[in-house]
């Protein structure tokens, strides 16, 4: 397991779908962004691309992939990363 997707261990879930995440951060890990261009079968996209979601929340995106979950994601990503920049662990 990669460093990034250790550090999602009891983070606040930053995906944050109204009605669906749970808030336990003990349930918190790296859920995988997946676009057509970046993975595939057998191919996870990179772990700078995750963002940190409980088991609620995770579960909920992996099985829906309308716009507006998709886009609530792709800001846990972003929200993910900020956090990550702030630490010092991401960096250009």
């Amino acid at each position: 397991m990669s460093k990034l997707r250790k550090l999602a261990k009891g983070r606040s879930c930053q995906i944050r779908l109204v009605g669906i995440c749970n808030g336990n951060p003990e349930t918190v890990v790296g859920c995988h962004y997946r676009m057509s261009t970046m993975s595939g079968l057998g191919l996870k996209p990179p772990d700078f691309l995750i963002a940190w979601g409980c088991s609620d929340c995770h579960t909920y995106v992996d099985t829906h992939h309308d716009d507006e979950t998709q886009l609530a994601f792709a800001q846990g990503v972003f929200r993910t990363q900020l956090s990550l920049w702030n630490e010092g662990v991401l960096k250009l």
